[in-house]
């Protein structure tokens, strides 16, 4: 697989998923531009990687992207490659204590903001004729997750965004394909299946062997493998993959274990 010559931009590309994705990219000789919100993050980054371009923008705001799309073609005539990775997990709660807040600002950041970067990213790829765009989604956007509704419907909708852009985007050459991962051994992963186990009344320790038991092989996902698939999809072997759900998760076969304490 290799990504010479193309031109990429990440979103969220200084931590977590997005920085394996970023670093794999660079490796495979695309021109990488990320943009993340943590300072430290984007710091770390900007030495870990100096050929890319490194910004701090928040794409759950449409300005923010516009200035990031402008520092990009500063430095870029054309764009290859979109990943949209930004994303938050919202809260874990049970849908009638869920905020106005926290609904609003977990769709602002997970469906929004890959709308908003779509938005600015096709006139680029009909100028290049053609593209390429990967939608980081989740296995939350195929099984619905108890105590995690606005994260799992907003991973609906990212996949539901993938069916309609490959539609409406195939005719100019741009492929449009989705990634949904399961559950990823890093800080995040981590976090989330604390908060789930505190909510049921349990360890993380305990939680877990509940939580492995929906995965048929019983195991978390490396972000390494995110990122492996996401140059795949770049490259040249995937010239006609479009319009795929593809999911990285160990085969997650639903939700089973207690839902809530003293379920």
């Amino acid at each position: 697989m290799n990504l010479s010559g193309k031109t990429a931009i990440i979103t969220a590309g200084a931590s977590g998923i997005g920085r394996v994705i970023a670093h794999r990219f660079v490796e495979q000789g695309a021109q990488v531009c990320l943009c993340d919100i943590a300072d430290d993050a984007l710091a770390a980054v900007t030495r870990e990687l100096p050929s890319a371009i490194v910004l701090k923008a928040d794409v759950s705001k449409s300005s923010d992207v516009a200035a990031l799309y402008d520092a990009f073609l500063a430095r870029h005539s054309r764009l290859d490659i979109l990943v949209n990775n930004a994303g938050i997990s919202g809260p874990t709660k049970r849908v009638e204590d869920i905020t106005d807040e926290e609904w609003n600002e977990t769709m602002a950041v997970n469906i929004s903001g890959q709308f908003y970067m779509v938005r600015k990213a096709v006139p680029l790829f009909r100028q290049a004729g053609g593209g390429c765009v990967i939608n980081l989604s989740s296995v939350a956007g195929r099984l619905g997750m108890p105590l995690r509704a606005p994260y799992s419907t907003s991973k609906y909708a990212v996949r539901g965004l993938t069916d309609v852009l490959a539609v409406e985007l195939g005719e100019i050459g741009v492929r449009v394909n989705a990634i949904l991962p399961g559950l990823v051994d890093g800080p995040r992963g981590q976090r989330v299946m604390r908060e789930q186990a505190e909510k049921r009344g349990m360890t993380l320790e305990e939680w877990m062997p509940f939580f492995l038991h929906n995965i048929s092989m019983h195991t978390m996902i490396d972000m390494k493998e995110i990122a492996d698939v996401a140059v795949f999809l770049a490259s040249d072997l995937a010239p006609h993959i479009s319009g795929q759900s593809i999911s990285v998760c160990g085969n997650f076969e639903s939700y089973r274990g207690p839902k809530t304490a003293g379920d």
